[in-house]
């Protein structure tokens, strides 16, 4: 497998970009599927994201914060974290004040209950005109599996690390809910790296779908209220350089 990098081939010049039309098209194949795998340059032609503006948003994964609880766990991952609320009458999302992340009830095992303090998203992350892209698309989702106006979105920008003999884990709570009703994962980048591939599946454990995020802007969206999911360990192809994996999760519950 080679590197991924940031930059993407420009979207379809003859393709009229429309997020919130493509978001209604990801509900329907969630309501039918319980999960999508969204190929990445189907993302970039649907949302118009161009390759300078990708490239920006991609940059913001050089400033993430090491996670103290996955190092305590023997994790190495980095990552910050935000929260919007999202009106799904006129498609804003608004960021709220910062506050301890707390696992809903029914969810990840490893954290149910735990007030855990991460470094917030900077100022230029919530502003990114990307990431707002990403949350209309995922609002509009999310309100087609529930007729909800308002939504609390929660963002999660990672990086997982591995070396040789230290594997990374994305999920080291292994397969999971998040307590949520839509869960989405969007590949920002990944480079030198073997592993990482996400299974989806339904809450009694037959299987929905597995794949391996490989180009920047693949997007896997879930129905959370019926699906479990999780993602493989991440080792290095090449042993005398580290691996890592950049993705974007973003999650929607009702508000």
């Amino acid at each position: 497998m080679n590197d991924r990098a940031a930059p993407v081939p420009p979207p379809d010049p003859h393709a009229a970009p429309d997020p919130a039309a493509y978001g209604d098209d990801l509900a329907a194949t969630l309501r039918a599927s319980g999960s999508r795998v969204v190929p990445a340059e189907e993302f970039h032609r649907r949302t118009g994201t161009a390759p300078q503006a990708w490239a920006s948003f991609a940059r913001h994964w050089e400033k993430l914060a090491p996670d103290p609880y996955a190092a305590a766990r023997g994790t190495r991952r980095l990552r910050r974290y935000g929260a919007f609320t999202f009106d799904a009458v006129t498609g804003e999302a608004r960021p709220t004040a910062h506050t301890p992340f707390v696992q809903p009830e029914a969810s990840n095992p490893l954290y149910v209950d735990v007030r855990r303090d991460f470094e917030p998203l900077t100022g230029a992350f919530l502003a990114d005109p990307v990431l707002h892209t990403v949350l209309g698309l995922l609002g509009r989702a999310a309100t087609g599996l529930e007729s909800h106006r308002r939504w609390l979105a929660k963002v999660h920008p990672f990086r997982v690390l591995a070396s040789p003999g230290d594997a990374g884990e994305p999920t080291p709570e292994g397969m999971h809910r998040d307590g949520v009703t839509l869960v989405s994962s969007l590949l920002v980048g990944r480079a030198n790296a073997e592993g990482g591939q996400s299974t989806v599946t339904r809450l009694d454990g037959r299987p929905v779908l597995s794949t391996t995020l490989a180009e920047p802007g693949a997007l896997l969206v879930g129905d959370d209220r019926g699906t479990l999911h999780g993602v493989s360990p991440l080792r290095p192809r090449d042993v005398g350089r580290p691996a890592r994996r950049d993705v974007l999760v973003a999650t929607f519950a009702p508000a």
